[in-house]
């Protein structure tokens, strides 16, 4: 029987749900959509000719569903996990799963009292070019790790936070480092491990409530030091996206506009799989990148009982507690380390 999903929130994100349940329609359905701007849910609910919602929980009580994709302000995202766990229905939610830390420990309780799963995306992951430097970080080929360092170099203007009242607030948004940069800050635990302390400093220029320009220095568990340095300013358009791994016996650094391209792929000892790196790098008009349909095949699996979530909401509490760790840092003007809670 086909997965029966419903996509909450129809907005830039969306698209790339939409298509990723196209590509798996063999065994996911699309059943309803949810938004609460009529006009947005009109042309969604002609164009996929779906049912359509403007309130979550008549949608929840009126349709039968297995999994409802999260596609709203991350601010709301605690709630309206709360809420479809109530209804006994999985839930899948984009990044980064809330904006505050209790509300993402809030979403893994729920769910975890009502023994429905919770998915946190994290498409990118799935980038070729973070996958083998993943591989080689787990066959420990840098050695010893000494320094990291990630740039976001993007551009966001006024116009873009004008479009919704939402957007470059603290309560619904967050700004560049937990909404923009997100899936990098996600990049420090996964490949790198546990983190031990932060500093960080944040400016804002644009008229917000949050910072459009940060730096953050990381100490991680193992030793290795690193260094984060994300804008929102940069003249005209989205310029870079990268990381830097310098290990005693490797050098790495992947870039692009969105970690796309292996710039420098350099160690002590040669693999097979080497011959591979011009072939990982790819061409992208989006900073998404293309892995939201490998991660929903993740998601199809597990539901189908063959597998388990690449990363589930406790994966997700990861980045979001590297994240508040980071404000609070920027705002106490103080060192923070992890964990938040013993």
């Amino acid at each position: 029987m086909k997965i029966k999903i419903a996509v909450v929130g129809c907005g830039r994100i969306s698209k790339n749900h939409f298509d990723s349940i196209d590509i798996h329609k063999d065994h996911i359905e699309l059943i309803s959509i949810c938004d609460a701007n009529q006009q947005v849910l009109s042309k969604y609910k002609v164009k996929y000719k779906v049912n359509g919602y403007l309130d979550l929980e008549q949608m929840l009580k009126s349709e039968e569903l297995d999994l409802i994709a999260i596609c709203t302000p991350s601010g709301i995202h605690a709630n309206q996990t709360e809420l479809c766990a109530k209804y006994g229905i999985n839930v899948m939610t984009e990044k980064p799963m809330a904006t505050r830390w209790q509300d993402g420990v809030r979403m893994v309780k729920a769910c975890d009292e009502a023994a429905v799963r919770l998915f946190v995306v994290k498409q990118n992951r799935h980038n070729d070019t973070l996958r083998l430097l993943k591989r080689a970080i787990l066959e420990k080929r840098f050695g010893k790790i000494h320094m990291v360092h990630l740039n976001v170099f993007w551009t966001r203007p006024q116009e873009y936070y004008d479009q919704a009242e939402w957007r470059g607030t603290w309560e619904f948004d967050g700004g560049a480092f937990m909404n923009q940069a997100s899936h990098y800050v996600d990049l420090l635990d996964w490949l790198i491990g546990p983190i031990d302390k932060v500093q960080a400093m944040m400016s804002t220029t644009r008229d917000i409530e949050v910072e459009d320009t940060g730096v953050l220095n990381v100490k991680w568990r193992n030793g290795a030091l690193g260094s984060m340095s994300v804008t929102m300013l940069t003249y005209p358009k989205n310029l870079e996206g990268s990381i830097v791994i310098l290990g005693e016996k490797g050098t790495v650094r992947v870039g692009g506009v969105a970690v796309n391209e292996i710039q420098h792929w350099e160690f002590d000892e040669s693999k097979d799989y080497d011959d591979q790196v011009k072939d990982a790098n790819y061409q992208t008009t989006s900073i998404y990148g293309f892995g939201h349909p490998l991660y929903y095949k993740n998601v199809v699996e597990v539901l189908q009982g063959d597998t388990e979530p690449e990363t589930d909401g406790r994966e997700g509490l990861k980045s979001l507690e590297v994240l508040i760790a980071a404000y609070l840092s920027a705002r106490d003007n103080n060192t923070v380390s992890l964990p938040l809670e013993y």
